[in-house]
């Protein structure tokens, strides 16, 4: 799975360190789209990198981390040739969501691709953080996660629905799409993979 990427230059936030220290990640998406799991997910792919395919990648065993609802907000370091610091938020928190945005460097925003009937609040979400004007300067990896799962809409038709060409042209950010699932692993080597290339 390929990260398909709409702008090419790398860009760094021109806030100072905040108190999670630099190469701060926010993970953002509404309630249930498994943001959770994505990062527990992403977690288990680092120490099988070396030896082989982890959980999801072609080998190895395959069950699923267990992933409870975070009330507020999770710390997650994945430490891939230097840490990143996750910060994931509760899709309750979106009202506050703009508290944490001063020491943002990249961002990972979660839609269920499941789920078209909360298409809507998702593109309003996505809306609200590219024009924030603390967030200009991060790089966006649009994550359409749940792949494996039935759905009587393609995600193209997805993408098609909520204009997100138009969304991408118009934004000030680089911003880059992917189609995963946490649950089996599907594309997350490729998320990790640009998660290294914005933290170098």
């Amino acid at each position: 799975m390929r990260v398909r990427r709409r702008r090419a230059s790398r860009c760094r936030s021109s806030e100072g360190p905040g108190p999670g220290g630099p190469g701060m990640c926010l993970l953002l998406g509404a309630a249930g789209v498994g943001k959770t799991l994505l990062v527990k997910r992403l977690q288990n792919i680092l120490p099988h990198r070396e030896g082989g395919p982890g959980p999801g990648q072609g080998g190895g065993r395959t069950g699923v981390p267990r992933a409870g609802k975070p009330v507020g907000t999770n710390l997650t370091d994945i430490v891939a040739h230097r840490k990143i610091t996750i910060r994931e938020l509760g899709g309750c928190m979106s009202p506050i969501w703009s508290s944490y945005y001063g020491n943002c460097h990249s961002l990972l925003f979660v839609m269920d691709a499941s789920n078209p009937t909360q298409l809507s609040a998702s593109c309003v979400q996505l809306l609200g953080l590219l024009s924030a004007e603390e967030l200009a300067k991060a790089s966006v990896l649009i994550l359409f996660n749940k792949i494996d799962l039935p759905c009587y809409m393609t995600v193209e038709e997805m993408k098609s629905i909520i204009r997100l060409p138009d969304i991408i042209a118009c934004a000030k950010q680089n911003i880059a799409t992917a189609e995963i699932s946490a649950r089996d692993g599907t594309g997350l080597a490729a998320v990790l993979l640009w998660l290294q290339e914005q933290h170098r």
